[in-house]
């Protein structure tokens, strides 16, 4: 046999065993990493106990929102759901989880009332009979029917409220910043990191829109239909009025600040007027039936005492 076959044998031999050996401990190294990756986490063998590792808010409670909000939208009558979306985005929470949230809570209120009539007419945990009875459950009806809506109506009022309080302030800002030589952008810049607020959110949001491409016209329309206030209409109105006709919006501004400032001292005049009418009633059923108690109470005492 030839010497040199036999040697690049044996050479052949000792490299496909050293590669053997050097594959199978790196093949050990990779499962010692994996294992090592493992520790501390416990493996879950069955589906079942691997669902029950989550926890109960997304195993209960977002399913059973999903199909409240679900059955919501299949039931309620049309242009429903856009109306209360307007709502929550003049409220300022406009988001798609807001309007869910709202939906699965109107369902579930009615679904509530038959068994809030059950409850208070059949099984009457509270010992009432009578009018005092049907009253109550009356009550109890009207707030389970009526709560949802008019807890988003008092949240539309009161962010419409803040941002008619606010509106005098921030026209005087920018008007003062325009009137200084800033442009309308940079005096919004200022104003809206001088005057925190719900009006001032509005505006950081129109530059936003303004500067992702939509055109000045377009972002205030936006801002007025996100307020919906005839004050914020009518300032957005001059504004682009100037815009179309080229008049200073300084000026128109300026004429605009001065109109809130009236219109907001007339509105807290209105309010004064009204404060007499609105304590009559109070003052009637309340404050006068105890002030004659203790005022004509011991006199009749004594003419009963006398007669």
């Amino acid at each position: 046999m030839d010497p040199t076959i036999a040697i690049v044998g044996v050479g052949a031999g000792i490299g496909i065993a050293a590669y053997a050996v050097l594959a199978q401990i790196d093949e050990r190294k990779a499962i010692r990493e994996s294992l090592r990756h493992l520790e501390g986490y416990e493996t879950v063998n069955d589906m079942r106990d691997r669902e029950l590792f989550d926890p109960l808010r997304d195993r209960v409670i977002t399913p059973l929102l999903g199909a409240m909000t679900r059955l919501g939208r299949k039931y309620t009558p049309i242009g429903y759901v856009d109306n209360v979306r307007h709502k929550f985005t003049l409220a300022g929470e406009g988001t798609p989880e807001s309007v869910d949230r709202f939906l699965a809570v109107r369902v579930g209120t009615v679904v509530a009332i038959p068994f809030i009539l059950w409850l208070m007419l059949g099984l009457n945990p509270l010992g009432m009979t009578g009018k005092s009875q049907w009253a109550v459950t009356f009550m109890l009806v009207f707030a389970l029917g009526a709560g949802p809506a008019a807890s988003l109506n008092r949240k539309v009022h009161d962010r419409q409220s803040r941002v008619l309080r606010q509106l005098p302030d921030v026209l005087d800002l920018l008007t003062i910043s325009v009137e200084a030589g800033l442009g309308f952008e940079q005096a919004l810049d200022r104003t809206i990191s001088t005057v925190p607020g719900p009006l001032t959110d509005e505006f950081a949001r129109m530059l936003g829109e303004t500067r992702a491409g939509a055109s000045r016209a377009e972002a205030m329309r936006s801002l007025e239909a996100r307020i919906d206030i005839p004050e914020v209409r009518s300032f957005v109105l001059a504004i682009l009025q100037a815009d179309t006709f080229g008049i200073s919006i300084g000026r128109v501004m300026r004429a605009q600040a001065d109109e809130m400032r009236i219109h907001r001292r007339q509105l807290a005049q209105e309010k004064a007027q009204k404060a007499p009418v609105k304590m009559l009633i109070p003052m009637v059923f309340c404050v006068f039936p105890a002030l004659f108690v203790v005022v004509i109470g011991p006199a009749m005492i004594n003419i009963k005492n006398n007669f």
